[in-house]
């Protein structure tokens, strides 16, 4: 398809008018004029965009892009080089941030809860008219460990685990990638346990000694979900071609 039509199908699909961003969403770079083959990528790090290349992309497709607010404006170092290697390829690069977290069928937030088998009840922000967290609970309440044991072998990795005490888990919070600054409000949401990708150093007090348990996921690890959902869609939707290029991560 041409590629103004695969940005307004991810746009119209994604809505990402709807939310207050710290990057611009959609088409972030512009390469060739028709589109067969769409790489994705949880960032559009360099590596990816040599497996891109290789794999002769037409475009890339990403949670992180590029162009974020208060980043450097100058286009040197690692900004050029991958800017050059889309350029010289004539890549488009398109990147969704929060409205790839916030979709309900296809986001971050979405699929991890489908690996995880949570159940979702509502958002973790009820104010928010497009909330990208949410609140849900476990078929059978099970203990921190177990729990925990669980996270790992599905997402192959070892999470961070703060105990908030002695009691197992029904209710859930989550949201994934950098949301340790939602714990707050998982604590008010009366959620047993709260997951994200991240953590910082007060949240771990917070959880401690407000009895949630806390359960840091890796940003990466919460995050491959939802490009390659949308990558998959597009493929039977439309008959792109996809392919997920999973660059590890231990964040």
């Amino acid at each position: 398809m041409k590629l103004q039509e695969l940005v307004r199908i991810l746009d119209t699909e994604l809505q990402p008018w709807q939310f207050r961003d710290y990057c611009p969403n959609g088409l972030q770079v512009e390469g060739r004029d028709e589109v067969l083959r769409v790489a994705t990528g949880v960032t559009a790090c360099e590596a990816v965009i040599d497996q891109a290349i290789a794999w002769k992309a037409d475009a890339i497709l990403v949670h992180h892009g590029y162009f974020w607010k208060n980043e450097q404006a100058q286009i040197t170092g690692m900004k050029k080089r991958r800017l050059q290697k889309l350029l010289t390829h004539d890549i488009s690069l398109l990147g969704y941030h929060l409205p790839l977290d916030a979709h309900t069928t296809m986001g971050n937030n979405a699929t991890l809860a489908k690996l995880l088998g949570l159940t979702e009840t509502g958002p973790l922000d009820p104010a928010e008219s497009r909330p990208i967290g949410n609140v849900g609970e476990v078929d059978q309440s099970t203990s921190l460990d177990d729990f925990s044991a669980m996270i790992e072998s599905t997402l192959g990795r070892k999470p961070l685990v703060i105990s908030g005490g002695d009691h197992p888990i029904k209710t859930v919070a989550w949201c994934t990638g950098g949301a340790q600054s939602l714990l707050g409000k998982a604590v008010e949401a009366g959620v047993d346990a709260y997951i994200s990708g991240e953590i910082s150093e007060s949240t771990v007090h917070t959880a401690r000694e407000e009895g949630i348990h806390y359960i840091s996921a890796g940003h990466h690890a919460t995050e491959r979900g939802g490009v390659q959902a949308l990558g998959a869609w597009l493929a039977a939707e439309y008959g792109i071609e996809h392919q997920f290029f999973d660059i590890g991560n231990p964040v």
